[in-house]
Formats: C-alpha cells, structure tokens, sequence
C-alpha cells in the first residue's frame, strides 16, 4: 500500500495523460489519503512527545470530566503559556477546547496559540505544520469577559446559545483570568455544578504573589480557601535557569519532574543532573 500510494504521487507530478474517470480519482485519492496520514503522524508525534504525559499515568486523560485543575504562579511566569500547552494537546487529539479569557482579547489569545505552536512544531516541514494548524482550529472556540461581568448565568446563557445551534460542544474548558484573591468559593461551586452538567473538565489560572505564606499544605492563600474544589494544582517556581512545574495537589507522586523552558515556555522533562 505504501508503494502504491508513492506512485500515485509520482504521476501526479508527471506529464499530463489521458486517464479513465475512475482511474484519475483513483490517483487523486491516494494523494489525499497519503497527505491525512501525513497529518495523522505528524498529529501523533507531537501528542507522544509531550511531556504532559506524564501527568496522566495509565488513564487518557490529565482530568476527568467534571474535574477541576489550576496552574499557579506570579504575573509573568508563564501560566498561560502551559494553559495554552494544555489545551493544544487537547486539541490535537480530536478533542474541542473552550478558551475563556478575562483579561486579554481575543486576538491576543489567538496569538498565544501560534507562538506556542509554531514552537511545538518548528522541527516539521512548514507545509505540514500548517495543514494541521488549519485542522485543529474548528475544535477551539476564544471567548471573553470582562473580570467584573463575569458570571456563571452569563457563560451558561453563552454556552446554551452555542450547543443549542450546533456552533460549538466543549470538552475542555480553560478559564484565564479570574480573580483569587477575592472570595471564589461559591462561583467555583456554580461552576464545578457546570462541569458537571456539560461533562468537561475545567482549568484555572491563579495569580500568587510573592510574599505570599503558604499555610500547612504548602498552598498559597489564593489556594489555600478553594483547594477542596480541585482535583489537580501545578504550581510554577522560577529560579535561575528554569521554572519548575511542581506538583502540589494530586495522585501524581513519584512522576519524573516537569518545567518550562525560560527562553520558549515550553513544558519539558527536568535534565538529569
């Protein structure tokens, strides 16, 4: 088969020749189901080689559906970035992510997403990369809020409004921006009664601040109240040459360390000493 198909592309390239109407979509689809395996293998490999892996263990999935997961650091560090990390692995497998920003517009959010992934998949021929790009964009919908109008009524009105016309289902939901720091616990309550309706999982962003005290469980006070809600927390710890992904909430224990890249905020395995 494989064999096959590469003549097929050979004679797409040859001189032009009479062919029987049969014959020349015969040709036509070999092209075109070598390209989508392409794509597949492509698509696979970029899911293989993430390090996020190793947060699921034997499951498929990081969280479950209903389940609750947060990324903590200080302003800068690179919470969107592995946000954004998240949710492209999401999408690569098929699966639809909504993308809920409280603090930038859209078309700042759109351009996390091609940074982080034009990096993901910079060793990759720029044709290739591209076709999948295209393909992983109808399974992502950006919306936004201002951080005083939000309100679980309004995102469910908005989510209604979606799934009733058939615009958009999500499986995934990743929430950037929210305010900690003031009391969340009945919001997240409402929204942990949403996910569980909807059946998807949900990640947070959560600011700390770094004169922060963390109490007995080594969680920062933005955490410390809500932390019942969660299922999973990745707490990002910058030093001086990397930025730790620490894991401080969860049935992870004993994985091999994760951290960022400081220079592309790319996730990756922490190198052996």
């Amino acid at each position: 088969m494989i064999m096959l198909e590469k003549t097929f592309l050979e004679d797409a390239n040859a001189a032009p020749v009479c062919l029987p109407d049969r014959a020349l979509m015969t040709r036509e689809a070999g092209v075109i189901l070598l390209r989508e395996r392409s794509l597949e293998m492509l698509k696979n490999d970029l899911m293989m080689r993430n390090p996020l892996r190793l947060l699921e263990g034997d499951r498929d999935e990081i969280l479950f559906p209903g389940q609750f997961g947060a990324v903590l650091a200080r302003p800068g560090v690179g919470k969107t970035a592995l946000m954004v990390q998240l949710a492209l692995d999401t999408l690569l497998r098929g699966r639809n992510v909504l993308h809920i920003s409280l603090k930038e517009p859209i078309g700042k959010v759109t351009l996390w997403y091609k940074q982080v992934f034009k990096l993901l998949a910079a060793e990759y021929k720029e044709p290739q990369a591209g076709r999948l790009w295209e393909t992983l964009l109808p399974h992502r919908f950006i919306m936004t809020f201002k951080v005083e109008g939000f309100s679980v009524p309004k995102l469910s009105e908005r989510l209604t409004d979606l799934t009733a016309q058939s615009i958009f289902t999500p499986h995934v939901m990743l929430i950037d921006g929210l305010p900690f720091d003031t009391h969340m616990g009945p919001t997240l309550q409402e929204l942990k009664q949403l996910a569980a309706s909807l059946g998807v999982s949900v990640w947070f962003t959560i600011t700390t601040h770094r004169d922060d005290k963390p109490d007995s469980n080594g969680f920062p006070p933005q955490f410390s109240n809500v932390q019942e809600n969660f299922e999973l927390a990745l707490a990002l710890s910058p030093s001086k040459d990397t930025i730790g992904v620490d894991i401080i909430k969860g049935d992870f224990k004993g994985k091999p360390g994760l951290f960022l890249d400081p220079r592309t905020l790319l996730i990756a395995t922490c190198p052996e000493d």
